[in-house]
C-alpha cells in the first residue's frame, strides 16, 4: 500500500487530510529535508506515521516524553502497526529483544529518547537496521531560545553525521521565529523545506477575565457554554478542590493529576472522552495524547509560565471546528504567586550539586558507574531521607534531567510481561521434573505462542488463573517460581515513578552544568512569564494576534472573536 490517502483511510478512519499533512508526507518521501510547525491537534504525527508505513525499513522517532511515546506506540498497535519504545524501566535484555526485533522482526516504528543516541548497545544495533525514516518530534528542545531546550537534542547533528539519513523531519507545535532558526542551523538542514500553518484558530474565542472571584466566573462560564471542558491549575490540591467545589454545585466534574493510580486515570480519562464525565479539572499531567475534539472551553484558573504552554493547552478547545473558548481567569495576587514560584524555581549550582550527590549517595553508585541503570524513585522519601527542601528539590531534578544526566518517569503504567529463558529441549526436561509447574508453561504457550522466545509478551495473569482454574495469587507464586529457575523473565506489573540514569556518575569537579547557565535560562523564565503578563495585561490588541505576532507570524488581521474583537465591535455600533 504506498497510496496516503488510502493508508489514512484504512489505518484512521479518516477521508481527508488536515492542513498540510498532506503535503508534508509527500515532501518527506521525495527525501526533502522537512521540518514540520503544526499547531496543537494539527495533526503531527501523521506527517511521519504514514510516510513509516510506506517506506522499507525502520522509522525513528527521537522524542524527549516518555507518556507520549508509550501513547503512540500503544496507538500504533491498537492499527495493528508494529512499533516499540526504549524508554527507563527497561532491562538491558528488554532493550536487546526489542532492537534486534527492529532488525529481524518486522518493526516499523521505534521510538526513543535523544539520550538513547548515544547508547553504545543502540549504536551496534543501528548498523544492521534499515532506517527509512529519522524524525526529530519536539524538535524546539534542540534550541536553547526553546521553552523546554534539552542539550541531547544538539547531539542529534553528530549522531547524523556518523550516521547519514536519507529522509529527516523535524516537528513541533509552537516555535517562535527565533526558535525556528535556531532548528534549522542546529541540525544542519541544507535547504529545508519549511511548513507552517497559522496560529490562528477561526473557531476558538480567546477570552482574559481579571477579578477576585475566579471560581464564581469558571461556575458562570460552564452554565452559559454547554459541552466538554477542561480546568487547568497549577497544582494536585487546588484540582482536587475545585472538583469538589463544581460537583457541589452539581456540574459533573472530577480531578485528574500524576499522583492518582492508573486505573483511576484511565476510568476518568474514559468517561470524560465518552462524554459521561462533562468537566476535568487537572493539572497540566492532563491532556498529552488525547484527541477529544468536541471540547467547548478550555479555562486557566492559574497563570500558566509561559504562552507556548498556555497556546497548548488553550489549542484542546475546538478541535472538531466549532465554536470554543480558551478563557484565562487571574488576578494580581496570582501574578505575585506566579512570580514566587518562578524564584524558588532558580536554584543555585551548588544545590543542584547537593541534589545530584544525593541521588548517587542513594543508589550507591561509584564514581563512573550507574550509566543506564534505573531504579524506583520516591520523592518523598528521597527529601526526608537527605533532609532536602521539597520545591527546589523538584527544579534542581528538573535541571539534572534537562542536562540528560537523569531522566524521571512519574508513574509510567508497565504491564506484566514475560520472556522465555530455558530452550525447548531443557524446557521438556524440567517440565517433567516439576509436574506442578507442567500445566502453566503450557498455558503460557497456549495463550502468547512462540513469541515467549522473541520478545516480551505483555501478559494476564488473572486470564491465565482463568484457564487454569486456579486463584490469581497461586498464577502469581507459579511464574515467580519460574523466574527464580531461570525459565522465564517475568516482570510484573509496575506502577511506580523511576529513575534512570543516563550517564554514569560525574565527578563533582567535570559536572556538566555551570551557574552561567543556571542564570542564563532563570533570566530566560522570566522573560517568558513577562510576555505572559503582556498578553492577560493587554486590552487594545487582539488576542489571537497577539499570540501570532509571539511565534513570529506577522498579521493586521484580528480574528473577529476574541474579547478584544468583539468589545471592538460593540463599540462601533
Amino acid at each position: 500500500m504506498t497510496d496516503p490517502k488510502e493508508i489514512l483511510r484504512n489505518y484512521w478512519g479518516f477521508e481527508h487530510f488536515k492542513e498540510s499533512q498532506l503535503e508534508i508526507i509527500e515532501s518527506v518521501l521525495k527525501g526533502q529535508n522537512t521540518l514540520a510547525l503544526l499547531p496543537t491537534g494539527g495533526g503531527k504525527s501523521i506527517c511521519f506515521q504514514i510516510p513509516g508505513l510506506i517506506l522499507d525499513g525502520v522509522t525513528l522517532v527521537v522524542t524527549p516524553l516518555i507518556a507520549l511515546m508509550i501513547d503512540q506506540v500503544n496507538e500504533l498497535k491498537k492499527r495493528n502497526i508494529k512499533a516499540v519504545a526504549i524508554h527507563g524501566g527497561l532491562s538491558s535484555r528488554e532493550i536487546d529483544i526489542l532492537l534486534d526485533n527492529c532488525i529481524y522482526g518486522g518493526i516499523k516504528f521505534l521510538y526513543l529518547s535523544p539520550e538513547r543516541l548515544t547508547s553504545e548497545l543502540f549504536l551496534v544495533r543501528l548498523e544492521k537496521m534499515v532506517i527509512a525514516l529519522f524524525v526529530i518530534d519536539e524538535a524546539h528542545c534542540i534550541s536553547q531560545w526553546g521553552h523546554d531546550f534539552r542539550p541531547y537534542y544538539l547531539k542529534i547533528k553528530d549522531f547524523t553525521e556518523l550516521f547519514p539519513m536519507k529522509r529527516l523531519i523535524a516537528l513541533t507545535a509552537s516555535a517562535t521565529e527565533e526558535v525556528k532558526k535556531d532548528i534549522i542551523n542546529q541540525l544542519d538542514l541544507a535547504d529545508p523545506k519549511v511548513f507552517q500553518n497559522s496560529y490562528a484558530r477561526d473557531n476558538l474565542s480567546y477570552v482574559v477575565f481579571k477579578g477576585e472571584n475566579k471560581f464564581q466566573k469558571v461556575y458562570d462560564i460552564l452554565n452559559k457554554v454547554a459541552g466538554s471542558s477542561i480546568v487547568y491549575v497549577g497544582s494536585r490540591k487546588r484540582a482536587e478542590q475545585v472538583s469538589r467545589d463544581l460537583s457541589q454545585k452539581s456540574i459533573s466534574a472530577q480531578f485528574y493529576h500524576a499522583g492518582l493510580s492508573f486505573d483511576e486515570r484511565n476510568q476518568r480519562q474514559a468517561a470524560w472522552i465518552q462524554s459521561k464525565l462533562r468537566v476535568m479539572v487537572a493539572t497540566n499531567a492532563f491532556g498529552m495524547g488525547i484527541n477529544k475534539p468536541d471540547v467547548r472551553t478550555v479555562l486557566h484558573l492559574d497563570l500558566p509560565q509561559t504562552l507556548e504552554a498556555y497556546y497548548q493547552e488553550a489549542g484542546r478547545a475546538g478541535r472538531d471546528g466549532l465554536k470554543a473558548y480558551a478563557a484565562l481567569l487571574f488576578h494580581d495576587q496570582d501574578i505575585v504567586e506566579t512570580e514566587q514560584r518562578i524564584s524558588r524555581a532558580a536554584v543555585d549550582i551548588k544545590f543542584v550539586k547537593r541534589v545530584y550527590q544525593a541521588l548517587s549517595n542513594r543508589y550507591k553508585m561509584a564514581i563512573g558507574s550507574g550509566a543506564g541503570l534505573s531504579f524506583d524513585f520516591v520523592f518523598i522519601d528521597f527529601i526526608n531521607d537527605f533532609d532536602l527542601p521539597a520545591y527546589p528539590t523538584v527544579f534542581a531534578l528538573k535541571k539534572l534531567e534537562n542536562a540528560g544526566l537523569i531522566q524521571l518517569t512519574e508513574n509510567i503504567f508497565q504491564k506484566s510481561k514475560i520472556s522465555m529463558l530455558m530452550q525447548r529441549e531443557v524446557l521438556y526436561q524440567f517440565q517433567v521434573a516439576h509436574a506442578s509447574l507442567d500445566p502453566l508453561i503450557k498455558v503460557l504457550f497456549r495463550l502468547y505462542g512462540g513469541e515467549l522466545y522473541t520478545s516480551y509478551m505483555m501478559v494476564n495473569e488473572a486470564d491465565i488463573a482463568g484457564v487454569l482454574k486456579i486463584n490469581l495469587k497461586k498464577v502469581k507464586e507459579q511464574l515467580n517460581l519460574l523466574h527464580d529457575y531461570q525459565v522465564i523473565d517475568y516482570r510484573m506489573t509496575t506502577f511506580k515513578p523511576q529513575i534512570e540514569f543516563i550517564e554514569g556518575r560525574l565527578d563533582l569537579g567535570s559536572f556538566p552544568i555551570q551557574s552561567v547557565d543556571l542564570q542564563k535560562r532563570n533570566e530566560q523564565t522570566e522573560n517568558k512569564f513577562h510576555r505572559v503578563l503582556h498578553y492577560v495585561n493587554t486590552n487594545h490588541i487582539c488576542r489571537t494576534r497577539m499570540l501570532q505576532d509571539y511565534f513570529g507570524e506577522q498579521t493586521d488581521s484580528g480574528c473577529g472573536i476574541c474579547d478584544y474583537c468583539l468589545s471592538k465591535k460593540i463599540k462601533s455600533r
